[in-house]
């Protein structure tokens, strides 16, 4: 199967199955010398694990990474380094019903007719556990990152109609609800509205938006390696994105250009600045220094238990109501794979950025 790498120069293989043995990522081309453990990489991928409220899967996983090369006494090496994290309780018979019909929403249908065959147990590398191995990775680039000074941090903007309010909001927050939304009063309205959406057994979906600090000017390349491209294609490799935004995003096409255009100024520092941030901190392919600002929309989680009409392999048209354990909203465990892919694209675009000058 192609298509599991990414990555130019900080370039990553992820590999694993649902309901296999387990996932994991190989990184190869992180620099020596960066100081790395596991728990540095638990800390992310505790914030994606299931079992963590009612709104998540019940799946009772520990997602307990396992560094299996590459570093040595506390610090990268510069070799490979290769990470896993073991699958301990996977129920493949809740998938045995659905082994013949195609899920309304799923790949099914798809990697069926594509490879001749499909792994029916959770979706296999469809499932949205293979971003374990993204989130993995992305720890690692996100602590190169803050070697440059640069952060990344995302949270979720919107679930269904509900909506942060900006004047209430609070990063700190985030990390104080369920719900991975920086706005105490919205986390709640939109807990209730989750529960409604549980009794009646159907999903949501939602916003996340994602906020790059810290980035000097010029990376990213101006025709197909865009920073902007590059990042709307690792977004939208991540299952359930159905929409991609940077900066203003779609509101840019309702302005003028006397709107939309962000001005520029000298401050005191004698510092090239803009005075506003429509284009999200990109401008031609490359940041323009300013905050980055993408925003990522999610479908609803397809996986719901009402009665739903579809067909099967064997040419018959037939009714499926899913079981097993889903999530009913996928936003506030994206988050930090929203972050992962964000920080995976930039720290490859800056690593490639320093060939540009001989300076």
């Amino acid at each position: 199967m192609a298509g599991s790498t990414y990555g130019t120069i900080f370039r990553i293989m992820t590999w694993g199955e649902s309901h296999g043995k387990g996932v994991g990522v190989t990184i190869d081309g992180c620099p020596a010398g960066l100081p790395l453990c596991e728990e540095d990489v638990q800390t992310y991928l505790n914030r994606r694990k299931p079992g963590q409220s009612k709104f998540a899967t019940a799946r009772n996983e520990g997602d307990q990474v396992e560094i299996l090369s590459g570093v040595f006494e506390g610090k990268t090496t510069g070799t490979p380094i290769a990470m896993m994290v073991r699958n301990t309780d996977q129920r493949s018979k809740d998938y045995s019903a659905i082994m013949d019909v195609y899920r309304p929403g799923h790949a099914d249908y798809c990697f069926e007719q594509k490879y001749g065959f499909r792994d029916y147990r959770g979706g296999g590398r469809s499932s949205a556990r293979e971003t374990i191995a993204r989130v993995a990775a992305g720890a690692v680039a996100c602590k190169l990152l803050a070697h440059y000074g640069i952060t990344v941090n995302a949270y979720v903007k919107s679930i269904g109609e509900f909506e942060i309010d900006p004047k209430r909001f609070d990063l700190s927050e985030r990390d104080n609800n369920s719900l991975n939304m920086p706005d105490k009063v919205a986390a709640e309205e939109t807990a209730e509205f989750l529960e409604r959406m549980i009794a009646a057994q159907d999903s949501v979906g939602g916003v996340v938006e994602c906020l790059v600090d810290g980035m000097p000017v010029g990376v990213g390349e101006p025709v197909f390696d865009k920073l902007d491209a590059s990042l709307a294609r690792a977004i939208m490799s991540i299952g359930a994105v159905k929409g991609f935004e940077i900066g203003d995003g779609f509101a840019a096409a309702k302005a003028l250009g006397s709107q939309n255009n962000d001005e520029f100024y000298v401050d005191a520092y004698g510092k090239v600045v803009k005075k506003t941030n429509h284009a999200g901190g990109i401008l031609g392919g490359m940041s323009d220094g300013s905050q980055i600002v993408l925003r990522a929309a999610f479908k609803p989680t397809p996986s719901i238990a009402q009665p739903q009409k579809t067909a099967n392999n064997h040419g018959e048209n037939v009714e499926i109501a899913i079981k097993g354990r889903h999530d009913p909203v996928v936003v506030p465990r994206a988050v930090v794979v929203v972050e992962a892919m964000t920080a995976l694209t930039i720290v490859d675009l800056l690593l490639m950025g320093k060939n540009a000058r001989l300076d």
